[in-house]
């Protein structure tokens, strides 16, 4: 599923989620606060829905209820000025962080870095400005990226020479405020430039700046490499954030075919204490299929 067709899934906009802060929601009926989390999991808006359906006040009060003490939301870039300061706000308030947002977002595939193109280059630059006036307002400290498709005009070292200009164009822009944006490669499309751990390594060692780092998405790296745990290794040094989704489904750990148990656990002899993006959906409906999934990351917490 490509990502624009995923974030609009999820129901990111804040005309489908409200923004109602005036209802305080209970854990879960009878029960009390749960414990805090030992890995710092971020859940994104519309994975709650049916246990906290008043609003995204609502939904980040709940999350934090859970033990979560993150968030992410790919799409907060197109959101309102007021929505971004609420979210901020209530962040804040809760003692919960920011995780990622999208640069373009949701749409910066139709912006390929690859091609050398000045249009595209303006269009990222200004993108990259636009996300430090966000990153203000949500006390955000990552942003993906993600360089577009391939242009099969260009040899495939003109097209990398390309993205490595355009992305110490970014980090100058980004390094500044310290910001970092994170690349991730992606399993979504074969046309997509960025699709391995080793070529998102090569490319942040070219850029050379601390503003421009690997998204390591444990889903798509499934699909498009495997052998997890030894490539994080080979590449850890330039890792700087992590997202999770089981394979085949992508829905929460347990779903799928990875062992996430191990996963984890290696992650968190590297000491990361970085956020872990929830970036997939639901295995089952309802509160139920919600209740399911926070004891699916019960089971695999490290700590």
């Amino acid at each position: 599923m490509e990502r624009r067709g995923f974030i609009k899934k999820m129901g990111l906009g804040s005309t489908i989620l409200g923004l109602s802060g005036t209802m305080t929601v209970p854990v879960f009926a009878g029960n009390k606060a749960a414990p805090t989390f030992n890995m710092d999991f971020a859940p994104h808006f519309g994975m709650f829905k049916n246990s906290a359906p008043g609003g995204i006040v609502d939904e980040l009060k709940f999350m934090a209820d859970q033990g979560f003490r993150s968030l992410e939301d790919n799409g907060m870039l197109k959101r309102s000025v007021a929505d971004q300061e609420l979210i901020g706000k209530t962040l804040n308030d809760l003692g919960m962080r920011m995780g990622v947002f999208v640069v373009e977002g949701g749409d910066n595939w139709k912006v390929s870095l690859t091609t050398g193109k000045q249009e595209f280059l303006d269009t990222f630059l200004k993108t990259c400005r636009e996300s430090v006036e966000v990153a203000k307002r949500v006390n955000a400290k990552w942003m993906t990226v993600v360089p577009g498709y391939f242009d099969r005009t260009l040899q495939m070292g003109i097209q990398t020479g390309n993205v490595i200009e355009a992305l110490k164009r970014g980090s100058e822009i980004l390094e500044p405020h310290g910001l970092t944006m994170v690349l991730e490669p992606l399993s979504d499309n074969p046309d997509l430039f960025l699709r391995h751990a080793d070529q998102s390594y090569m490319i942040c060692k070219a850029v050379g700046s601390p503003s421009c780092k690997i998204l390591y998405d444990i889903y798509h790296m499934q699909r498009n490499e495997g052998n997890l745990i030894a490539t994080m290794e080979k590449t850890w040094s330039e890792i700087a954030y992590i997202q999770i989704g089981d394979n085949p489904g992508r829905k929460e750990p347990g779903t799928g075919e990875i062992h996430y148990g191990n996963v984890f656990k290696y992650i968190d002899s590297k000491g990361f204490k970085g956020v872990m993006g929830m970036e997939h959906g639901n295995a089952l409906p309802g509160v139920d299929g919600e209740k399911a999934l926070i004891e699916a990351y019960r089971k695999v917490d490290i700590g």
